[in-house]
């Protein structure tokens, strides 16, 4: 594929994808004999973790290590276990956060409901 198909497939711009080659969030992208990407199976895979755990939150320098770990062999799996179970524990605690943030949000939409119906709303320190 084309570095503008895999960009029309996922959604992110063409300097994005070179962005993320040119970091190593990616490894080196498979070329052609002329040296245009030509973006293979894996190199789509790659592609689509990278998307994946940006969007999660892992830092640039976080995916750059997996890469690197990924390169250097089986040996360097506990590493990249790791890795991947502190940023786990970040979204797990950001998780956390947000079902608490809910919690606070549904909260305060019900009285505000309520309000609407009744036309009052009771207050208290947490309106």
């Amino acid at each position: 594929m084309t570095i503008k198909e895999v960009s029309e497939k996922y959604g992110v711009t063409q300097d994005t994808l070179r962005y993320y080659e040119k970091v190593a969030m990616i490894p080196p992208v498979t070329r052609t004999a002329g040296g245009t990407r030509d973006y293979q199976e894996e190199d789509l895979a790659w592609v689509e973790l990278a998307i994946c755990m940006r969007s999660a939150g892992l830092p640039v320098e976080a995916m750059t290590e997996y890469v690197q770990l990924t390169a250097q062999g089986d040996h360097t799996i506990p590493e990249r276990l790791q890795l991947l179970e502190r940023q786990q524990a970040v979204l797990l605690a950001q998780r956390e956060q947000i079902n608490m943030t809910l919690e606070r949000l549904d909260y305060k939409v019900a009285r505000y409901r309520e309000a609407v119906k009744t036309g009052k709303l009771n207050w208290n320190k947490h309106n």
